[in-house]
């Protein structure tokens, strides 16, 4: 019997969902029961999926993400409302487009310094009956999707989205309180339990289909930045902008929604934030440079922020240990009679030009702190940066923007290529978060956004949640290192070590005192050793709140850095790092002071590590031969 042609279509249809697409356009599947049509975007069989439905008696929109088969996020709103429309209902269906995304490119920092990007694009089409026009761009890669939208000029101001992110209830959700200065700490709830306040937008959940982390790409001044709005009792996660009205003034593509989804180590290194953001904008990069840091802050405070003697014995104790960069914060141009003042004559009266003399000699580069306030205009910065440039200052330490509203992120957009031009590379504190940043503007080596090293009201549980959200989408300053806070901090002298490599920052800011340092020679000789760009990254073992240890690779050998929330006991860590013996030199705390101990593994063996309550450790392995005794150079 001859089947139906209108059977037959509708199989086929069927089939180019379930299918892969490629670049041949697809068509729209008609579901019949719901009245929608759907499409999907995946670049891989058991790789993340979108499935983006079009309901026809509405006309709205929703997206949903399963992975291999199982829900991740469920089926949630997607619109945006303009001065001249509400894009978020009454649209009909024009036309889709596909294509094929597949590029390499090389960062100066990060998880690792070579990536490759390969990801499935649909642009789908829509109008409203007045013929307003909404293109929604989808990319999936193996380990994230992103939407974002595109309109046309004349659409007036965007008046806010109705984008958000349905979970299940009970997912489990890590998240952090909403700050302005992104330093909110994170917690574990569910996705309903969560209080009812809004939240950072680097939000973790725990699914059936894996694990999920919302995030924003290519986030500049062209909008307004996101945090997420929760209703306590739904597991429904708003997008909700800093601004009321975002100014625009023609065509529009907002930044990317991105939901970084995988297995707990897929995610944890995942780069799918930098893969969405646009190609460098520094056409050479030569002078870009990631190293470690002697910071003086929590080191000497404002005494040592306008003394030059302080900052040359602190260049000499860099120097002595092949540490690249000193950091001098704040005091430095402030007039000495009134702290947080500038001085107006800082330009003829500051010392800086002969410490970043003296430490030259020495092999030692300069980081300077800048208040944001100094830099908010284009006159000052015409300044202030050729005048740094010209001293042969390094980099800047730029402070204090604590907003992510349209108008600082136009600031973003000016400073970050005038500081290009000057060769200064720049560390973001009490800023935004990468959002891809890094790889537009490789000259960004690190930035804040964090509940760092500073804070007296961290928690073990935290620490161990940073390497699964904060530090997953870009280089953090955390600022590791600060032995002398004992009592200030959560965890042990050899968890502290192991902050070094389980948190990725470009420039890593060493938050010690000499003295602190010279008490503990181990954890001196092994920061000595660790470098702040890494050629991989891979996580051993970890679950966010209770344990995080990551191996980073540099050359042939790999770092390690555990960290733990829990009692005293015995890690028992994978050790994937390859095949064949390697030298294990691990740190602990010991019970007058750290150890170290030696041992020789085989690939895939595990590493048997004593940890003490809220500790952790620090390794560092090697390929073995017959004779070699040690991994340091």
């Amino acid at each position: 019997m001859a089947v139906p042609i209108r059977t037959a279509v509708a199989a086929l249809c069927a089939g180019l969902v379930a299918a892969l697409f490629t670049t041949v356009p697809a068509r729209a599947v008609p579901n019949e029961q719901s009245k929608q049509n759907v499409w999907a975007v995946s670049v891989a069989a058991h790789a993340p999926r979108a499935r983006i439905s079009l309901d026809d008696t509405t006309g709205a929109l929703s997206l949903s993400v399963s992975r291999a088969g199982r829900t991740v996020v469920e089926p949630s709103p997607v619109g945006i409302v303009t001065e001249q429309a509400d894009l978020s209902q009454g649209l009909r269906f024009l036309h889709r487009k596909d294509r094929r995304i597949e590029e390499r490119y090389r960062t100066k920092s990060g998880k690792r310094l070579d990536r490759r990007i390969r990801m499935n694009e649909t642009r789908l089409s829509f109008a409203t009956a007045a013929g307003t026009r909404l293109d929604l761009v989808v990319r999936a890669a193996a380990d994230g999707v992103a939407y974002r939208y595109v309109l046309p000029g004349g659409q007036g101001d965007v008046l806010g989205e109705t984008s958000a992110f349905n979970l299940p209830a009970d997912a489990s959700a890590w998240l952090g309180t909403y700050r302005a200065d992104n330093e909110g700490q994170f917690v574990r709830y569910t996705a309903a339990t969560a209080p009812t306040g809004t939240y950072s937008d680097q939000a973790l959940f725990a699914t059936g289909g894996g694990y999920t982390l919302l995030a924003e790409s290519d986030l500049t001044g062209a909008y307004s930045g996101a945090r997420l709005a929760h209703d306590q009792g739904t597991g429904t996660y708003r997008i909700r902008l800093a601004d009321d009205r975002v100014r625009t003034d023609g065509p529009l593509a907002t930044p990317w929604r991105a939901m970084v989804t995988g297995d707990l180590a897929t995610v944890t290194r995942s780069t799918f934030t930098d893969d969405l953001a646009p190609a460098s904008k520094v056409a050479d990069p030569s002078w870009i440079r990631a190293g470690t840091a002697l910071w003086t802050w929590l080191a000497g405070g404002r005494p040592a922020g306008q003394s030059l003697a302080a900052q040359q014995a602190y260049v000499d104790y860099a120097a002595e240990r092949n540490w690249p960069y000193e950091a001098v914060d704040a005091g430095w141009y402030f007039r000495s009679d009134a702290w947080d003042t500038t001085d107006p004559d800082w330009q003829t009266n500051s010392w800086m030009p002969e410490l970043v003399e003296y430490a030259r000699a020495k092999g030692v580069g300069i980081i300077v702190w800048i208040h944001q306030r100094d830099l908010d205009t284009a006159e000052e910065r015409a300044q202030w940066l050729p005048t740094l440039e010209r001293w042969g200052v390094k980099g800047v330490k730029i402070d204090f923007m604590d907003s992510e509203a349209q108008s600082t992120l136009r600031w973003y957009d000016a400073i970050l290529p005038e500081t290009a031009a000057h060769h200064l590379m720049v560390n973001f504190h009490g800023s935004t978060i990468p959002k891809g940043i890094q790889r537009t503007w490789p000259h960004v080596m690190t930035l804040e956004g964090v509940a760092g090293e500073e804070k007296r009201t961290n928690t073990a549980a935290h620490l161990t949640t940073l390497p699964f959200t904060r530090n997953v989408i870009g280089s953090m300053d955390f600022t590791p290192g600060a032995f002398q806070r004992v009592g200030l901090r959560p965890n042990s002298d050899a968890a502290e070590v192991g902050l070094s490599v389980a948190y990725e920052s470009g420039l890593q800011m060493f938050a010690g005192t000499p003295e602190s340092y010279d008490a503990r020679p181990l954890a001196r000789a092994f920061f000595d050793q660790v470098p702040a760009a890494w050629d991989d990254t891979r996580l051993l073992a970890g679950q966010p709140g209770e344990q995080a240890v990551l191996a980073r690779r540099s050359g042939d050998r790999w770092f390690l850095g555990g960290l733990y929330a829990r009692s005293a006991h015995t890690a028992q860590v994978p050790l994937s790092l390859g095949p064949g013996r390697w030298l294990v030199e691990t740190i602990r705390d010991g019970a007058d002071g750290l150890v170290q101990d030696r041992r020789v593994l085989r690939g895939g063996d595990t590493l048997s590590v004593d940890v003490v309550a809220n500790g952790g450790f620090a390794a560092l392995a090697c390929p073995w031969r017959p004779g070699l005794t040690t991994c340091y150079r």
